[in-house]
């Protein structure tokens, strides 16, 4: 689905309240953070602790409700997958008192967290394994294959998440790929894999291109979405890419995403019926030999 394979990049750091007493520190007057207030440099989130202008208003929000961002609502921000995003999710202290009111919307997460107090947001791995708790099973494996493959996180940071999780969730770390270059492509493998078939990811195939999933060895299954999908150019490479793979005895099924994240129950009915029907002409047909498939490294080099 994506143009772009998974490779480590730097996390931005997240948004923090700055204190009356680190502007003062700074050289700042009380006039002078007034001032930076009235004319918008600074928003006050609330007694003695404001943030820098361009904010986003997600963290000013939790700040004001005397939180943090936490869960999907961090990871989303973050550009990483979540099926469903519910509204604010904010982690508050356990202990915490004399709360401004909040909409009803807001989930709040009651307990203590390990980021510093100045952040206005919880730490990447405690919003991972606080979404893992929060979603279902094939959401969740989505959510963290995604954050992998991006590079929010790398192996140290996944193994972190699951220690920060009860031993019965540990049987997703099992089932993480992050090979997997969008949130989709980690359901539609799933759906496979309750239908007993074998799904290779990103399988780059001579004369094709790479591919999202490579079923049995001889169904491609591309899954399609509007961001890479829109234009006519889009759809002539998209036809070609079909053509040829068709040209070497392989079949292809172009998947909505929209259909996988809002009728997974269709989208699994539609390949299990062509699964069971199996190619139209065996690969062992034709030319009789196999394609030629790249042997490049089945995880990203930085893992």
């Amino acid at each position: 689905m994506s143009d772009d394979p998974g490779r480590m990049q730097t996390r931005s750091p997240l948004p923090e309240a700055l204190s009356t007493s680190a502007l003062r520190e700074a050289g700042l007057t009380r006039r002078d953070i007034s001032n930076a207030v009235r004319q918008g440099r600074l928003i006050r989130l609330r007694l003695g602790r404001y943030a820098p202008e361009h904010t986003p208003e997600i963290f000013v929000d939790a700040a004001r409700w005397g939180g943090r961002v936490d869960c999907i609502s961090l990871l989303a921000h973050l550009g990483v997958f979540v099926h469903t995003h519910d509204g604010p999710h904010v982690q508050i202290d356990r202990h915490a008192t004399r709360l401004p009111p909040r909409p009803a919307r807001v989930r709040c997460h009651w307990r203590t967290s390990s980021a510093p107090a100045t952040s206005l947001a919880v730490e990447v791995e405690e919003a991972l394994a606080q979404a893992v708790l929060c979603q279902p099973a094939r959401h969740a494996i989505a959510t963290l294959d995604s954050a992998w493959h991006l590079g929010v996180v790398d192996v140290d940071g996944i193994n972190e998440v699951f220690r920060r999780l009860p031993r019965t969730f540990q049987v997703l770390r099992t089932l993480l790929d992050p090979r997997s270059e969008a949130g989709v492509e980690t359901l539609v493998r799933l759906i496979l894999r309750t239908l007993g078939h074998r799904a290779e990811l990103q399988v780059v195939i001579e004369g094709v291109g790479r591919v999202d999933l490579l079923v049995d060895g001889w169904l491609i299954v591309e899954c399609d979405s509007r961001q890479f999908h829109s234009g006519w150019e889009s759809h002539v490479r998209d036809r070609r890419r079909d053509a040829a793979a068709l040209a070497q005895g392989y079949c292809t099924v172009r998947l909505l995403a929209v259909d996988v994240l809002s009728r997974p129950d269709a989208v699994r009915l539609q390949l299990q019926d062509i699964l069971d029907r199996g190619p139209a002409v065996p690969r062992s047909g034709g030319s009789g030999r196999r394609p030629r498939i790249d042997a490049r490294p089945r995880r990203p080099t930085w893992l």
